[in-house]
């Protein structure tokens, strides 16, 4: 790993945030997919520091992703929320497409929850869904944590449970609670940028995929690696190539996350909210 997404390096960025938000002490960090920025501006006592202002983060490039670290309160908790993520296809090696995880930990974050726009495999899922990450594929051909191993993180990290069950527990009572449908399944992470063919989409579904997108994956294997529980949610924006036969296109997917955002602040606030309960802390 380069020296550049270090332990270290990742020491340093905290500390820039810090000096912006030194009351705060996040215990749960967010990652905020393509269209999903919204629920930043549901967070109270929001402090907003762009990308450019904390070093080792690169200005974002893709639409959909504001390019700024936000901490506050939101559901009774702490949060430092990422509007916007690094994607490997945008030329970032898999250690800077997980680097935010890392500060997050520096930061005093314990647990992630991470968000995405996907693709639907399963016939389960229509666009427009929610779908609760119960597992995933890495199909990026690569893994954050090659290279030198870092201070505080495990070498060989248990993947069994990558998305905590008690964190998946949540999120059903939450959805639940609000009469929102909740589906679950598989998500397939994918290098990228190109969409799948219909032949890689049968393949993805032979394998288990339930969903497919190009995000996510770095940044759980680097939670789980520093000890961090871990959810997530996929946002279902399009059905992948040769499942219905249209065309794809990024602005699908910015247009269906803006019609299903405030469903999805509302699942993500109601799960904060129930996440601080005593009683729970010994499910994992």
């Amino acid at each position: 790993m380069k020296s550049e997404y270090s332990t270290e390096a990742a020491i340093k960025a905290a500390a820039a945030i810090r000096r912006r938000a030194d009351s705060q002490q996040p215990k749960i960090g967010i990652i905020l997919g393509s269209g999903l920025g919204g629920l930043s501006k549901s967070i109270g006592d929001a402090v907003r520091i762009p990308f450019r202002e904390i070093p080792g983060f690169p200005e974002p490039t893709v639409a959909g992703h504001e390019g700024a670290v936000i901490v506050g309160s939101l559901g009774g908790r702490e949060v430092v929320a990422l509007s916007g993520r690094f994607h490997m296809y945008e030329g970032h090696p898999a250690a800077l497409a997980a680097f935010p995880v890392r500060v997050f930990h520096a930061l005093g974050a314990q647990e992630l929850f991470v968000s995405n726009a996907a693709g639907g495999i399963s016939s389960k899922l229509a666009v427009g869904d929610l779908m609760m990450i119960s597992d995933h594929l890495n199909l990026m051909g690569t893994n954050p944590l090659v290279g030198v191993e870092q201070k505080e993180e495990i070498r060989f990290p248990d993947m069994t449970d990558a998305y905590s069950p008690r964190l998946r527990w949540l999120l059903r009572t939450a959805a639940e609670k609000l009469g929102i449908t909740l589906r679950e399944g598989v998500y397939a992470g994918l290098l990228g940028p190109s969409y799948e063919t219909p032949s890689e989409v049968k393949m993805l579904r032979l394998l288990g995929a339930d969903a497919v997108g190009m995000s996510t994956v770095p940044e759980v294997i680097v939670a789980r690696a520093l000890g961090m529980l871990v959810a997530g949610v996929s946002c279902i924006t399009n059905a992948a190539a040769g499942v219905t036969g249209s065309a794809l296109s990024h602005a699908e997917v910015l247009e269906t996350t803006n019609r299903v955002s405030a469903a999805f602040e509302s699942l993500v606030t109601e799960f904060l909210a129930r996440s601080t309960a005593p009683q729970l802390s010994a499910i994992r």
